[in-house]
C-alpha cells in the first residue's frame, strides 16, 4: 500500500491520510512527525494499525484536555465524551490515567467546586444526587457535602428559599404543605425544612 496524499484538516493540527488514493483516516501532526510518514511511502496493514492505535491514544488525550479546558469535569463525563467521539476504550482508559496523573481530572475537586457553586441554592440530598449523576461516587459526594455544608449554613439557605417561596402567599396549611414539598425537592432534610418554615412564620408548634 502506498501513501498517496497527506492533507491538513482545516486550521487544526490533524492531517487526512490517503492510501492508494482512498481516504484512510486522520492523524495528529505529532504522530506524523514521530513516524516520519510522507507521500510515496509504502506501508503494510500491521504498521498502519500500530500507527492508528498510537494516534488514537494521543488524540483521545488531546480531545479530553480541550474538553476539560471548557469546565471542570468528572471522570465519567470525560469518558462519555470520548466514547461519543468514537475513541476506543483502550485509548480512553489511557487518556484518563494520564489526566489523573497530571491532576487534570479529580472527582473530589469537582465535587468541591460543584458544592460551592450550588450550596446556596440546594440542599445536601439534591447536591449528592446530582453529583452522583455526574459520576462522583456517593462516598466522595457525602464527604464533601459534610465538609462544606454544615447544618447552620444549610438552615440559612433553606430559610432564604422558604421566605422567597412563601412571599405574598396565604399562611395556611395548604401553603405550608406546598412549601414543604418545594423545599424537599431542593434537597433539604425534613428537620431543617420544618425549622425554617417555623422560623419564617414564627410558629414553633407546627410539625
Amino acid at each position: 500500500m502506498e501513501i498517496t496524499q497527506i492533507k491538513k484538516v482545516g486550521k487544526g493540527e490533524r492531517y487526512s491520510i490517503f492510501i492508494d488514493g482512498v481516504f484512510n483516516g486522520t492523524l495528529e501532526d505529532e504522530i506524523l512527525v514521530k513516524t516520519k510518514l510522507k507521500v510515496g511511502d509504502q506501508i503494510d496493514e500491521e504498521r498502519l494499525k500500530e500507527i492508528k492505535l498510537e494516534n488514537g491514544k494521543l488524540a483521545a488525550f488531546s480531545r479530553a484536555v480541550s474538553y476539560i479546558e471548557k469546565g471542570v469535569r468528572t471522570k465519567k463525563q470525560v469518558k462519555t465524551y470520548l466514547k461519543e467521539k468514537g475513541f476506543l476504550l483502550q485509548s480512553i482508559d489511557e487518556a484518563l490515567e494520564k489526566l489523573e496523573e497530571y491532576g487534570l481530572v479529580d472527582d473530589s475537586l469537582f465535587a468541591e467546586s460543584y458544592i460551592r457553586t450550588y450550596k446556596n441554592k440546594k440542599g445536601g440530598k439534591k447536591l449528592k444526587f446530582e453529583l452522583m449523576q455526574k459520576g462522583v461516587s456517593g462516598e466522595i459526594a457525602e464527604e464533601k457535602i459534610n465538609e462544606l455544608c454544615d447544618e447552620e449554613s444549610s438552615f440559612e439557605t433553606c430559610l432564604t428559599l422558604a421566605k422567597k417561596y412563601m412571599k405574598n402567599k396565604e399562611h395556611d396549611a395548604k401553603t405550608r404543605q406546598k412549601a414543604y414539598a418545594h423545599l424537599a425537592g431542593k434537597g433539604f432534610s425534613g428537620d431543617i425544612i420544618i425549622k425554617a418554615i417555623n422560623k419564617e412564620w414564627k410558629d414553633e408548634n407546627w410539625n
